[in-house]
């Protein structure tokens, strides 16, 4: 998931920045109303959840969102403000914000409402190899029955797999796909696609090297 964080104070976006990437998502971070309403102003912009602060430089927040909703009435949006009036959150609804959250918040309460928007979001969609299952919208995944509980960097490595089941991904894709632009050498994803050969096991699920073309993983 791309999410857009549009916040001003930079050590708080960086904070929330890492908080949402450790849940495996990939965040781009702006820190102006102007920036925020030229990458949202087409369709197609390819985010799945807006984190607005309503106090912003160049254009207010709820400027941002007033333009959103003009062409796009199905990405959530979740403000987050310090402003302590009733009528800026209300404002915000009425032209279609999501969710607010008021700070200071606890992270755990942020992380509670992206997820809750997002599966709402999202259909439920399950991945299927062998024993191995993947509930996309709550991003978990069960291997012969139980639960398996993953860092993230293998969790996203896993899903991107899962869903080239039966076809070889090569390390480049992977890269792209499941490490989400981060640096990631060869030996890096290497090391990553060995820790989760040790997690799968003997699980009735195989994750086999194909030489020339990449990673395969299909049921034993």
């Amino acid at each position: 998931m791309t999410l857009l964080l549009v916040e001003d104070d930079a050590l708080l976006a960086e904070t929330l920045a890492e908080t949402l990437r450790l849940e495996g998502h990939e965040v781009c971070h702006l820190d102006d109303g102007s920036a925020a309403r030229e990458r949202l102003a087409v369709p197609g912009h390819g985010v799945s959840l807006v984190l607005l602060d309503l106090n912003l430089p160049g254009c207010t927040g709820l400027q941002v969102l007033k333009a959103l909703r003009d062409h796009d009435r199905a990405t959530p949006v979740l403000i987050l403000t310090a402003r302590g009036a009733v009528e800026d959150r209300v404002r915000g609804l009425d032209l279609g914000a999501d969710d607010y959250l008021a700070k200071p918040f606890a992270l755990d309460e942020l992380e509670a409402r992206v997820r809750a928007l997002l599966r709402r979001r999202s259909p439920a969609v399950e991945l299927t190899v062998g024993p191995l299952t993947f509930d996309t919208r709550q991003q978990r995944f069960t291997l012969q029955g139980e639960p398996l509980t993953l860092p993230p960097r293998e969790q996203r490595l896993l899903a991107c797999l899962m869903h080239h089941a039966g076809t070889p991904v090569d390390k480049a894709r992977l890269a792209e796909e499941a490490f989400q632009g981060d640096a990631m050498g060869d030996n890096a994803i290497e090391v990553y696609v060995h820790r989760l050969r040790k997690r799968l096991g003997d699980g009735g699920v195989a994750l086999r090297t194909v030489r020339g073309l990449g990673y395969l993983l299909e049921a034993q």
